[in-house]
């Protein structure tokens, strides 16, 4: 019964991981240089439309419970004497969660909270100054929470070879 547990752990932190990786990946390459690509205050717009949408079960569920998975595919590969395959899979949960969910909650919710409170200026050059001023940061901090997520599904793919190797 460990095993399939572990199994069913692994192959939900697995694809959850991979899901959000692919996701901020998106983002950083295709809808933020999308939206940068159109008048502010349609950008500005978008997103918070965008903003207001992601907010749904399944985005929340792959979101917070990618970590919550590997971390349990690790108890179990541990019980079951995998340390290295266990050891790697808290590797993959921490550096999801200190890399992807942490400024998630840190930096790009709260900038997209004050996004939602601007009244979009009516003057263009006030309106690209605000999405410039909240496009680039949050972008940045974007990048980074697709390189933590990726790295974490490597780590996911490294302890599942060890975890084979040894079985």
């Amino acid at each position: 019964m460990r095993f399939q547990l572990a199994t069913a752990s692994a192959a939900l932190s697995i694809l959850m991981t991979a899901l959000m990786a692919g996701s901020f990946f998106a983002f950083s390459t295709a809808v933020m240089p999308g939206l940068n690509a159109t008048r502010a205050p349609s950008a500005i717009a978008a997103m918070n439309a965008i903003n207001q949408k992601i907010q749904n079960p399944v985005f929340l569920a792959a979101f917070t419970l990618a970590p919550v998975a590997a971390a349990a595919a690790g108890i179990l590969l541990l019980t079951m004497g995998q340390k290295s395959a266990a050891w790697l899979f808290f590797a993959a949960a921490a550096v999801y969660f200190v890399g992807a969910f942490l400024p998630t909650a840190a930096v790009n919710v709260p900038m997209n909270n004050h996004l939602a409170g601007v009244k979009v200026p009516h003057d263009l050059a006030d309106a690209a100054k605000v999405w410039s001023d909240y496009s680039g940061r949050w972008t940045g901090w974007n990048h980074a929470r697709a390189v933590f997520s990726t790295v974490s599904v490597l780590l996911m793919g490294a302890a599942t070879y060890f975890w084979g190797r040894n079985h």
